[in-house]
């Protein structure tokens, strides 16, 4: 077989070193993929397949894409699960012999992006590593390459895939690399696999082991572990440390931007376990995933891209500490009575660029000129910013406004050095400002003004000489020359140098005239690497003020939030709730908070809510379906777990005890995925919820059992009740939505079991739902009457009375023909009014012609029912 070309070998031996990757191979304005690679991309990537000669009979595969627009093409093959190395020149091919040299300078993996264009600026992109080790102890760590965020935990249970699941699955991350035991966990593994469909990695037990790891964080933060925060934490450190290889491994440089490590505890944040945060909706509807419709979707208003993603964190992690919350409420509290403060810090945030991504691209030496001035701009409403919140005697906000750094020295580095509107690229020029650099000025005033250069040296050289028909020349072989006629040879200063001899001429050189005919030929391309030179000087400084841009970045977020919530609470009228350290939950007025903001111009029906740990333990709901139980519910889960964010309430007040955990069972499908029944999905969830809620949780519980048959989904749902009100076994702030009426009867066996219901208006066969919760129980689900707002014909409507009449009659659907039964009549028309007084009252209001009372006749009618209501009552 013969050889492969030069090119060739060398692409073949660099690939040999990235065989799991698709490397994208630098030759001149394109990067190039060949064989294999080749036909994966262009089948990817829907490129056409050609070939090129590689020395061999046949042609080697080969396809390829702009170098300058490569990053779109990358994002989709990083979408589809692949890693891509990027193969660039690095050396000059004008300046080189034979082939140029190329190295891969970066790997390019979904967690490991840091490129804003192939990254959503609303959410953080995590790259996850799990270490488990053989005593079902984990460590696990998400990283954030694109804004420098490292989260570490150490969590130990004996449901081990369970936390695992709950952890990773608020993180989301993109990628995951974790140790073969993990490979054992089935339902983790599935999980990753089929939920998050995020591409994994795996190292040996080996590359996990603690000493190499210890070193390998020790080195890279230049810390002892108790300032780290890792002290005595082997599997958080065993993680991280792999982590930051496999960073330094995909990226080769910029690691100092992982320089802060915030180690947290499962005590600092409320549990929420996947299933709460899906029935929540709290960041993504569950039908159609999107944010509309979603808790995010109503309360964010932020306008920094820094801001969108710490607020989606606050949703996914509400606090524990009061007096962390009470922080975040006093803040939002001030901006909400500041309403011009507020205005004004709103519209100044407005131009605040993502200085968290920014500083990314710098420290890894991949901004552009644009991206740096981006900067520049942030950083003059800095000081606009900081002087708004001065003075405000609130902790959050003091501490917010002592980490903002104005960063006027940074500003003004740019402002001098940097054009106003720069290219994209530096290789197109004039991106340095004039004045900023005396060599750069002078080159660029030497292109401008070359031939006035030369026609100035060749007066003074005339004047010196006194050689008047002295000119200056140029030719391909050796430039610039002057040429003096064979008149004036003896004038010719001894400084001169012959370079060509003609017939009536000879041609010379000067020292000054080399000089400048080195600074008018080169001037172009000198002005492209001193402006290169000169901005990386620039990048650099601005990259080693990383940690109080950070600091900045962070305290702009966390104001940006803070005005988000005040913004929202204002617009939608949300009170402050108190916070404390009892059990109660006690909500005047609640709405619920998206419901209310889709339904915007209509009416919410506000509902309270009243629940401890004592006498109003359980809150057992009946009543019809689309009445409002679920909403309800929920709302009361949203309006607890947004008072634990540290964001208004929709209430006209609100209690809330802190509350470690909401747990809800809402809704029911079929997990084909793993062969699980409906009813099986709703009692793995039920088991989940027993075996993990504390006293201090809110269950959230709807329908339970009804995926089985009545009797059996009746005796489920009541011995869950009765579990749950034993405080000794659980005990926990409980809202429970049944269809069977039977549990009622729990109120008069349990103290803690109060029952509630929602208010219904029956109209003949139609019912209005008044979305009201009323004490006492129902027994009347009204299912034949919403099958018909849902639209069921009516002849199926009657018939279906029919069958009910007859069942309520302990008679067969089938009667015998000498079997008479009293029918309820159907008619649409009929006026019933639920739970009427006495008939006497419906008699009376049989007898009024409303077509000829006067005002003070119906007023003088309505008095005498209610005395006639009143008889009846006493």
């Amino acid at each position: 077989m013969a050889e492969l070309s030069p090119m060739m070998k060398q692409y073949t031996n660099i690939k040999k070193q990235y065989q799991d990757e698709i490397l994208f191979y630098r030759l001149g304005d394109f990067y190039e993929m060949f064989f294999d690679d080749a036909i994966k991309a262009s089948k990817e990537l829907e490129l056409t397949l050609t070939g090129r000669d590689c020395g061999q009979e046949e042609k080697a595969p080969m396809c390829g894409v702009p170098y300058h627009s490569y990053e779109a093409y990358v994002k989709r093959l990083v979408e589809k699960g692949y890693k891509v190395a990027i193969c660039e020149q690095v050396e000059d091919p004008a300046k080189c012999k034979g082939i140029v040299k190329r190295e891969v300078v970066r790997v390019i993996t979904p967690g490991t992006i840091i490129e804003t264009s192939m990254l959503d600026e609303t959410s953080n992109n995590f790259l996850c590593c799990i270490y488990l080790n053989e005593k079902k102890k984990a460590g696990v760590c998400f990283a954030d390459i694109s804004t420098g965020q490292i989260y570490i935990t150490e969590l130990v249970d004996k449901n081990i895939q369970n936390r695992l699941m709950n952890e990773i699955g608020r993180f989301t991350p993109s990628e995951i690399i974790f140790n073969p035991r993990v490979l054992k966990c089935k339902k983790l593994t599935d999980f990753i696999k089929v939920t998050l469909n995020c591409t994994v990695d795996y190292y040996e037990e080996e590359d996990f082991a603690l000493e190499p790891n210890t070193r390998e964080v020790l080195n890279h933060f230049k810390k002892p572990l108790p300032d780290i925060g890792l002290d005595d934490k082997d599997t958080a450190i065993q993680c991280l440390g792999v982590l930051l290889s496999y960073v330094s491994k995909t990226q080769m440089s910029g690691l100092e931007r992982l320089h802060t490590v915030n180690f947290y505890n499962d005590n600092q944040f409320m549990n929420l376990d996947l299933v709460a945060r899906r029935n929540l909706e709290l960041t993504e509807t569950m039908r159609s995933k999107e944010k509309k419709g979603s808790l995010l979707w109503v309360l964010d208003r932020t306008k920094t891209a820094m801001g969108k993603r710490l607020i989606k964190t606050y949703l996914e992690q509400p606090l524990l500490n009061p007096a962390l919350i009470n922080n975040r409420l006093n803040a939002v509290q001030v901006l909400y009575q500041e309403n011009v403060l507020l205005q004004s810090l709103t519209e100044l945030l407005t131009h605040v660029f993502d200085m968290e991504r920014l500083m990314t691209k710098i420290v890894y030496g991949n901004a552009n000129a644009r991206e740096v001035r981006a900067l520049a701009f942030t950083s003059r409403v800095l000081p606009q910013i900081k002087q708004s919140i001065e003075g405000i005697d609130t902790i959050m906000l003091r501490e917010i406004y002592q980490n903002i750094d104005t960063l006027e020295d940074i500003h003004d580095m740019i402002e001098n050095a940097i054009v106003d509107d720069p290219p994209v690229n530096l290789k197109d020029g004039h991106v340095i400002r004039t004045g900023y650099n005396r060599e750069l000025d002078e080159l660029r005033d030497i292109v401008r003004h070359s031939k006035q250069y030369l026609t100035n040296l060749e007066s003074s050289e005339k004047e010196k000489t006194g050689i008047k028909n002295l000119k200056i020349g140029y030719n391909k072989v050796f430039g610039y020359y002057i040429e003096v006629t064979k008149s004036n040879l003896p004038l010719v200063p001894k400084a001169y140098i012959r370079k060509q001899t003609l017939a009536n001429c000879e041609r010379y050189i000067t020292e000054e005239l080399k000089e400048l005919e080195s600074k008018i030929l080169g001037a172009n391309e000198k002005i492209v690497l001193l402006e290169q030179d000169l901005f990386e000087q620039i990048r650099k400084e601005i990259a080693a003020q990383l940690y109080r841009i950070q600091l900045t970045a962070q305290a702009v977020a966390k104001l940006d939030v803070l005005c988000s919530f005040a913004s929202v609470s204002v617009k939608q009228g949300y009170c402050c709730p108190t916070i404390t350290l009892g059990d109660e939950i006690i909500i005047k007025d609640g709405r619920h908070p998206v419901v209310e903001a889709v339904q915007s111009g209509s009416l919410f029906v506000a509902n309270d809510t009243d629940l401890n740990c004592a006498d109003r333990q359980i809150a057992v709901i009946t009543g019809p379906n689309m009445a409002g139980k679920s909403t309800y519910m929920r709302q009361v889960a949203l309006i607890t777990l947004m008072a634990q964010i540290g964001c208004f309430v929709p209430a006209k007040s609100a209690q809330i005890g802190i509350v470690d955990g909401i747990y809800t069972r809402v809704g029911a499908s079929d997990d084909l995925a793993s062969g699980q029944s409906t009813f099986m999905v709703e009692m793995n969830e039920v088991a989940n919820i027993l075996r993990n809620a504390t006293r201090k949780s809110l269950l959230i519980l709807d329908e339970i059992g009804r995926g089985t048959s009545t009797f059996d989904g009746m005796s489920i749902a009541r011995a869950i009740l009765e579990y749950i009100a034993d405080s000794k076994k659980l005990g926990a702030k409980t809202l429970f939505a049944t269809h069977y009426h039977e549990l009622t009867e729990l109120e008069e066996m349990f103290d803690c079991i109060k029952n509630y219901n929602i208010a219904v208006k029956k109209r003949g066969d139609d019912i209005i739902f008044l979305r009201r919760i009323i004490p006492g129980g129902t027994d009347d689900s009204y299912g034949i009457e919403v099958s018909k707002l849902a639209g069921i014909p009516n002849e199926v409507v009657k018939r279906a009375y029919e069958i009910l009449d007859n069942l309520e009659n302990g008679i067969g659907i089938n009667l015998p023909k000498n079997v008479k039964v009293k029918k309820r009549e159907y008619n649409p028309d009929q006026f019933i009014i639920q739970n009427p007084q006495d008939n006497e009252v419906i008699k009376r209001l049989g007898e009024i012609d409303t077509n000829v009372l006067s005002p003070l006749e119906a007023l003088n009618i309505l008095h005498e029912l209610k005395l006639i209501s009143g008889k009846k009552d006493g």
